[in-house]
């Protein structure tokens, strides 16, 4: 369970941190700005998770191992945008990419989040599991936006919590089943695969206000 845990830990701090560095390059920010906007859409969510469940200082906080992670993710991005010259390539290439990263941070911190619930408290019911996990899920994405003068993308894009909510759903009710550790990996698909599905055939929920 601790190994599964840290895989989807890392991956999903790649992956967010990633598509911190897309939404800093759409919004022209420096070097600073990408960085910061990368870091905390990797760690904001994780942190949340960890002050929700008692663990302070949180963390991201105790070690420098998602800070590194994320600003290995950064330079790597950097330097291969320019090499391939993605900048100056189509936006829907950007905008593919940041859709993909986002997606992936989305179903891993998913993971993450229920994890750690039913981990640290497997005697409370499941809507702490899958609270953590929509927390840990949408919460460094939304600091992102906020960051970037943006309207949180959960608020208005194609299916997005509610494919975190179906994963974490899923992990809790499979785990007594199949394990802990292939739920979770079955979960990560799931949103995964929800999400890409959604931003495809452009799934979303009712809008009273067109």
């Amino acid at each position: 369970m601790i190994i599964t845990w840290h895989i989807f830990e890392i991956l999903g701090t790649i992956a967010f941190a990633f598509s911190g560095v897309m939404v800093g390059i759409s919004k022209k920010m420096d070097i600073f700005g990408i960085a910061v906007l990368a870091i905390v859409t990797a760690i904001g969510g994780g942190i949340m998770r960890d002050v929700m469940v008692g663990m302070i200082p949180p963390l991201s906080l105790r070690t420098p191992d998602n800070l590194i992670i994320s600003l290995i993710t950064v330079t790597m991005a950097i330097i291969g945008m320019k090499i391939f010259y993605l900048p100056t390539a189509e936006k829907s290439l950007l905008s593919h990419l940041y859709q993909l990263s986002d997606a992936i941070g989305l179903a891993s911190f998913t993971v993450t989040g229920a994890m750690m619930g039913i981990g640290r408290y497997p005697e409370y019911s499941i809507l702490l599991p899958i609270m953590l996990a929509l927390l840990t899920a949408i919460g460094g994405g939304i600091i992102r936006d906020v960051l970037a003068q943006r309207m949180p993308v959960v608020f208005y894009m194609e299916i997005y919590a509610v494919a975190s909510l179906v994963g974490a759903v899923f992990i809790c009710a499979a785990k007594t089943y199949i394990g802990i550790a292939c739920a979770s990996w079955v979960g990560f698909f799931i949103v995964l695969i929800l999400r890409l599905l959604a931003i495809a055939f452009q799934w979303n929920l009712y809008h009273p206000v067109k």
